[in-house]
């Protein structure tokens, strides 16, 4: 594989200017976020360690939107391969960790309204950090044959002549496809399918169900977490990741935009699912045993 990608298109100054305010609005809010939960929330609830791994995967995201705007702005790749590879990599664990903590937190909820009693011994700072560095090590494995998939590809379209440059494939015609190509789509069908379940469940629970289940202060705030997540799925996650099966730039690039916005909205998710989102810990533990 070539050191350097220096084979450029010609400047697409939209999505520039895309990327550019992802990063202007994700990064402070992914930022202040994490050091508010870092800082004022005890890292023993389930839901505070999802948050914090979310964010932590947000933030990767964010930094390597830079070289994208400046790919998208100048139609030049100045970095080599390995570059062009690292960061593209950082976009697609961003989807996956982000519906697999999304789901966490989902699914954490559902046990805290559904399953208040009965769910205590699997709802624990020790389960959840398990949970936490088994998503990070699946993801980093299932990057070690797309990596492979990815260079192998880039060198095809090199040596047959065809234009490629970082972000921008041509649509590859071979109908082979690697296995591999299908996790994604695969992963975030099921995180879904999974986020409707816990939804349907929860609201059936608060409806039908609530002096059997956990007191809820706020069964408004309680929704509005579940839809947040369904909208962000079938907006942000679902859509781009079967568009990566076509590798067409023309559907791709607009979907990857759309995509990189769910770093802009997870905040708000931290907002809704912790109570007492700006205070201090010692005022959210005493509100607890109050």
């Amino acid at each position: 594989m070539n050191n350097t990608m220096e084979d450029g298109l010609a400047p697409q100054p939209v999505y520039a200017v895309v990327f550019g305010c992802i990063m202007a609005v994700g990064l402070p809010l992914n930022a202040v976020s994490l050091w508010i939960l870092l800082r004022h929330h005890s890292l023993q609830s389930p839901s505070a360690v999802f948050m914090v791994n979310l964010a932590i995967s947000d933030l990767l995201l964010v930094i390597s939107l830079p070289m994208r705007v400046y790919f998208y702005a100048t139609g030049t790749w100045p970095l080599s391969a390995m570059a062009c590879l690292l960061i593209s990599m950082s976009f697609r664990n961003n989807i996956r960790c982000s519906s697999i903590f999304i789901t966490f937190i989902c699914m954490d909820r559902l046990l805290a309204v559904v399953f208040p009693l009965r769910s205590r011994h699997l709802r624990t700072s020790s389960n959840t950090w398990k949970a936490a560095a088994l998503v990070w090590l699946c993801v980093v494995v299932v990057n070690i044959p797309e990596s492979i998939n990815f260079s192998e590809c880039l060198q095809n379209l090199t040596e047959s002549g065809r234009n490629a440059t970082c972000f921008e494939f041509p649509r590859n015609p071979s109908p082979n496809r690697s296995p591999i190509q299908y996790f994604q789509p695969v992963l975030v069908f099921t995180m879904l399918t999974i986020n409707v379940v816990c939804t349907a469940l929860v609201s059936w629970t608060l409806s039908k169900r609530l002096s059997d289940s956990a007191k809820v202060n706020n069964k408004v705030n309680v929704m509005l977490i579940f839809v947040m997540n369904l909208v962000m799925f079938t907006v942000c996650f679902l859509p781009v990741s079967v568009g990566l099966l076509t590798a067409d730039k023309t559907v791709l690039t607009p979907l990857v935009c759309l995509a990189a916005v769910n770093c802009c909205l997870d905040p708000l998710l931290y907002y809704f699912s912790l109570d007492a989102f700006w205070k201090k810990k010692e005022d959210v533990e005493l509100a607890r045993e109050q």
